[in-house]
């Protein structure tokens, strides 16, 4: 059985990453080697691994990282922090309930 990994990553400027993949140490090794320039990451490194889940399903993984990559810095890092009344919190209308 395959599986695959969605991560967030801590930037060395404090940005957060969220990228997928089957190999979550080489995927960590590799950011933080730096092999394309033109990643995200490459002038934000050394990066930290902070949140990672595992999946069997790549279209469950695929819906999770993208869904994650929409979500406010704040959101993604109640998830990190596994605070989970703020991240249903986070969730709601931001309109409606205030930042």
């Amino acid at each position: 059985m395959k599986l695959f990994y969605v991560y967030i990553l801590k930037c060395s400027d404090g940005s957060y990453y969220t990228g997928i993949t089957n190999n979550i140490d080489q995927r960590v090794m590799q950011h933080n080697e730096g092999l394309s320039h033109s990643a995200y990451t490459y002038t934000r490194r050394p990066v930290e691994l902070m949140w990672v889940e595992m999946f069997t399903d790549p279209n469950e993984a695929i819906a999770i990282e993208k869904k994650i990559k929409g979500w406010s810095r704040r959101k993604k890092e109640a998830l990190i922090n596994e605070d989970w009344d703020k991240l249903i919190a986070f969730s709601k209308n931001h309109t409606q309930f205030g930042k």
